[in-house]
């Protein structure tokens, strides 16, 4: 299961805890595109709002909910953990008519548009800091076991749901839970809440709450397939639709394209970040084979692959086998997805495909031979399809 980090401040902390959920937000915009094949939004606040739904769309229930409290100078930013997601995907509470209609907006003093019911699970009352978690490197003895998802968040720009890979999830429960000599919160059917002067999550005198807000499914297809017809780019809505879709049976040309029988889906992530530059892996799939892992790398492209696309590849190939394997043992399977290429007799695909043949040549025993997949929108469905080469 994927372990995911909310990032939240003192105030929406303990509305969160109080009224246990957990959400990001959309600024103050309203998501005229759910469900719907139009909007009237620029093209580029679609396409932040698109990649906050790829976001939202990977959770499943069952999954692990950190907070992380941002703080000012007076006191450090904190992990607070450990909750549990109690439904699959984020929910929409769309912010319409200034906030009005959005459940918690005035508490919040914000617009928390993409939102997920969580549980109290192993929930310690103190947080463990942004220093002993990221900067303490005393008993780090190689680079690859550093917290580098929430290193590169914080370097990069300001996610409020960032997912982090398995073995720094236990890496970091375990500093939470050393924090506090393993003593978690006595719950007794009591509320959840949070104490800013003592710095702790603590316990009310009432009953746990209900959450009384909307809840309406996340449906970005009908913009999807209207963007695909227009020749419009849509890879945040591309990967969303994946990230919601995929492990679920709902699409079985993307499973059995992504995911061979008998691979049991054990993690998603998405955006992962592999470098300190800007470069992220669209989508990465961890899955168990009798006990092996498999590394799945997703290369997106809502046009035609060209032979660019294998430069990508590469690094996030090099940025596994430095950092990711080291920590959890398991083979690479690269894969790219791409739009159909229909003249296969073209200059421009034929090149590809040596493209493709020479990245497996050069990575024989690094890697599974590169696995290249292509979709078209047919009768309102995204249809996925494995190209022989």
């Amino acid at each position: 299961m994927t372990t995911h980090v909310f990032i939240v401040d003192s105030r929406t902390f303990k509305i969160h805890l109080e009224h246990l959920f957990a959400g990001t937000g959309g600024k103050d915009f309203e998501i005229d595109f759910n469900n719907s094949s139009t909007t009237i939004l620029h093209h580029k606040t679609e396409d932040v709002l698109g990649g906050l739904i790829a976001d939202a769309s990977r959770i499943r229930s069952g999954d692990f909910i950190i907070f992380y409290l941002q703080q000012n100078t007076r006191y450090n930013g904190k992990f607070f953990g450990v909750f549990k997601a109690t439904t699959d995907f984020s929910f929409l509470d769309n912010f319409e008519e200034f906030g009005r209609n959005q459940y918690l907006y005035e508490e919040l003093d914000k617009s928390l548009t993409f939102r997920i019911l969580i549980e109290p699970f192993e929930v310690f009352p103190e947080g463990v800091t942004e220093w002993e978690s990221l900067d303490n490197i005393q008993h780090i003895a190689h680079p690859y076991q550093m917290l580098w998802s929430l290193i590169y968040r914080k370097l990069k720009g300001k996610r409020g749901n960032t997912m982090i890979t398995l073995y720094e999830s236990e890496r970091l429960v375990e500093l939470i839970r050393n924090k506090n000599n393993n003593a978690t919160i006595n719950l007794m059917d009591r509320k959840l809440s949070y104490d800013e002067n003592n710095q702790k999550i603590i316990t009310l005198d009432n009953s746990l709450a209900t959450y009384l807000g909307r809840q309406e499914v996340i449906n970005i297809l009908p913009r999807l397939i209207s963007k695909y017809s227009s020749g419009l780019k849509f890879e945040p809505l591309l990967q969303a639709y994946i990230l919601k879709n995929i492990g679920t049976g709902a699409n079985n040309t993307l499973d059995r394209s992504i995911i061979p029988e008998n691979y049991i889906l054990e993690w998603i992530g998405n955006e992962v970040s592999c470098g300190v530059g800007m470069q992220s892996i669209d989508i990465l799939l961890s899955a168990v084979l009798d006990d092996q892992h498999i590394l799945i790398p997703i290369e997106l492209k809502a046009e035609k692959a060209d032979v660019n696309n294998i430069q990508q590849i590469q690094r996030y190939v090099d940025w596994i086998q430095q950092y990711y394997i080291p920590n959890v043992e398991g083979r690479v399977r690269p894969i790219l997805i791409a739009k159909e290429f229909a003249n296969k007799d073209s200059e421009g695909y034929i090149g590809l495909i040596d493209s493709f043949e020479r990245f497996n040549q050069s990575n024989v025993g690094r890697c599974e031979s590169l696995v290249y997949i292509e979709y078209i929108v047919d009768n309102d469905q995204v249809i996925f399809n494995p190209i022989s080469y």
